[in-house]
């Protein structure tokens, strides 16, 4: 059964009961059965047709500061990015964080009525047909000493919030005299509303959820620019001849005085203490036992004289122009070392002991005369690791020697001209361990490869730069072709080196968007305008960098290679090369990846 219907129920019920008389306790009482019925309607919430008291709002700071933080949550409006709760989050923040600004005059101009909802939205009413007695009824109650000993009778009469208890008081025999009915329709509530909308177009919420919400919005906005108004405090800085600065904070929050002193030209000095009576009053006070006195006039003047020495101004033609000598060398370095170890002792589980380390060390010269309009970058850079695993002899697993120099000069806007040069060897001999016995493949400047070239530098900031050299030149060079083939280097039978002019494409950037992160990505381009352009070598190595103190790092670097002249075998489903119609090897090229991850010591100088 519904609370609509039970309400109903009720009323019919009331209403009929009008029709029926009572005896009272004195024989002279007089009541109207009618005004019971509208006053116990009144008080149990069914008719809400007179005017509702709106209750005093008292906030505090920090209930206004948690009542508006509540609203300011994102599903209360409908647009979260309205200018009132922007202003709302302005002064919660302003209330709990030192200092204030210029959102109190947008605060105190607002259109409060915009935000209120009258409290007679959140009901839902009906009209309601009630025939009501229109004279006075008289109620002869016969002498019952249960119901003359019970004074809380008329009470209970009163109060129809009980049925049950009005009906014990209604007697079948009671007379009803001097009645006249009428029909009269009263607005009774069916239901109460959990959210109700606004039909202002300039209402900022999606709804409220109860009456009086916007007067309470209201009441705390006033609270909190009452609040940070009175605590809001301005620093005053007193200087006296001795150069020191005394600060003072003026605000209506502290009867605080500072200590000052003034001071003549003499040195000769005197106390004063300063305070504030309010916000904007300032209050000098004497120090304690000081008195002025004004000495006496001199009557007898004593003869004296004054030595005075010329001073030769010539001199001061010798002092010497001091000249700041610019710095045009910006020099840092950089270096890391990696460490890695794995032990075993009757893993069941199978695996071996291993051990790795790997160092990368950085050094950085950068050149920059805006004179000139001339600016360089260049890096040396050293990457070397090994690895020990299992019965096996230590091995070379990283090995990278590269130096990059890029010569700038302003052209325009943010282009400049470029010469760039690019140079990438290897320092140890490296061997292919997939061969008995292993097999040298590589060794300081075999292979060697260099990089000229001359175009664009475009910088849309100062963490990117987008090189373009439509006129460069890339070299290969293996000069020891007795231990190194060097056609897996792309070189032809009986040559040491291989020559391609082309274009080359070079982008650099550091991504530190994320605190404590950094990611570093150099992406190179070259393409052979002679042999198979559409065929680009690509490197590309990416350094994400995560710190963790200041020694402390964890470092994931990958490194892609792919050149179109370096060819690996073939092989088949059993490891085995696959061989041409002619008999020779089938080569392709193929990418090259590495990948390392690991916590890296730091060294910064």
């Amino acid at each position: 059964m519904s609370l609509r219907f039970i309400r109903l129920l009720i009323a019919v019920i009331l209403i009929m009961a009008v029709d029926q008389t009572v005896f009272s306790q004195e024989t002279n009482a007089k009541a109207n059965k009618a005004d019971i019925v509208i006053d116990s309607l009144k008080r149990s919430g069914v008719i809400m047709n007179g005017s509702i008291n709106r209750p005093a709002i008292v906030l505090s700071k920090s209930q206004s500061v948690k009542f508006l933080q509540q609203r300011l949550q994102s599903q209360y409006w409908n647009d979260i990015h309205s200018p009132f709760r922007r202003a709302i989050g302005q002064i919660v923040f302003e209330a709990v964080h030192p200092q204030y600004d210029s959102t109190e005059a947008y605060l105190k101009s607002f259109p409060y009525d915009s935000i209120l909802i009258s409290w007679d939205k959140f009901y839902i009413w009906e009209p309601l047909k009630l025939k009501i007695a229109s004279g006075a009824t008289s109620l002869n109650v016969p002498s019952d000493t249960v119901v003359v000993a019970d004074t809380n009778a008329l009470e209970i009469l009163s109060d129809s919030l009980s049925l049950i208890r009005l009906e014990k008081l209604l007697h079948p025999d009671d007379v009803l005299t001097d009645i006249g009915v009428k029909d009269t329709s009263i607005m009774v509530v069916l239901d109460t509303l959990k959210q109700v909308k606004s039909e202002n177009p300039a209402f900022p919420f999606k709804s409220y959820n109860y009456p009086f919400q916007g007067d309470s919005i209201q009441v705390a906005i006033n609270s909190l620019i009452k609040y940070i108004d009175e605590r809001d405090s301005t620093v005053v800085n007193f200087t006296g001849a001795g150069g020191i600065v005394t600060p003072f904070l003026l605000n209506s929050r502290t009867d605080r005085v500072e200590r000052f002193w003034l001071k003549n030209d003499f040195s000769d000095s005197v106390t004063v203490w300063i305070g504030n009576y309010s916000r904007d009053t300032i209050g000098l006070y004497l120090e304690s036992g000081v008195s002025f006195r004004r000495p006496v006039k001199q009557e007898n003047y004593s003869e004296a004289k004054m030595n005075i020495q010329a001073l030769d101004n010539s001199k001061l033609l010798n002092s010497k122009r001091i000249y700041v000598k610019p710095q045009y060398w910006k020099y840092r370095s950089e270096a890391s070392l990696i460490f890695s170890q794995t032990a075993l002792t009757n893993w069941v589980k199978g695996g071996e002991n291993s051990l790795s380390s790997a160092l990368d060390v950085t050094g950085y010269a950068d050149y920059s005369n805006k004179l000139l309009k001339v600016s360089s970058n260049n890096f040396v850079r050293l990457k070397v690791g090994f690895l020990k695993s299992g019965d096996n002899p230590v091995r070379k697993n990283l090995d990278l020697f590269e130096t990059n120099s890029k010569l700038n000069h302003k052209a325009f806007g943010k282009f400049d001209f470029s010469a760039i040069m690019l140079f990438k060897t290897q320092v140890a001999p490296g061997y292919n361990y997939n061969t008995t016995p292993a097999t040298l493949v590589s060794k300081f400047l075999n292979p060697a490869v260099i990089t000229l070239g001359f175009g664009l530098d475009f910088k849309p900031d100062k963490v990117t730069s987008i090189n373009v050299s439509p006129l460069s030149y890339k070299g290969t060079f293996v000069t020891d072709t007795i231990d190194i083939d060097q056609t897996k280097y792309g070189i032809p039978h009986g040559k040491k080196s291989i020559n391609e002019p082309g274009a080359s494409f070079m982008i650099t950037n550091e991504y530190k968007k994320i605190k404590n992160v950094v990611i570093t990505n150099r992406l190179q381009l070259f393409t052979n305008y002679i042999h198979n352009p559409q065929n680009v070598d690509i490197d590309w190595e990416m350094i994400v960098t995560m710190r963790l103190n200041w020694f402390t790092d964890v470092r994931f670097n990958s490194h892609l290679i792919f050149d179109d002249d370096t060819k690996t075998l073939v092989l088949d489903k059993d490891k085995k090369p696959v061989l041409r119609p002619d008999g020779t090897q089938m080569k392709t090229a193929r990418a090259q990846f590495k990948e390392m991850l690991g916590f890296s010591v730091v060294f910064r100088f």
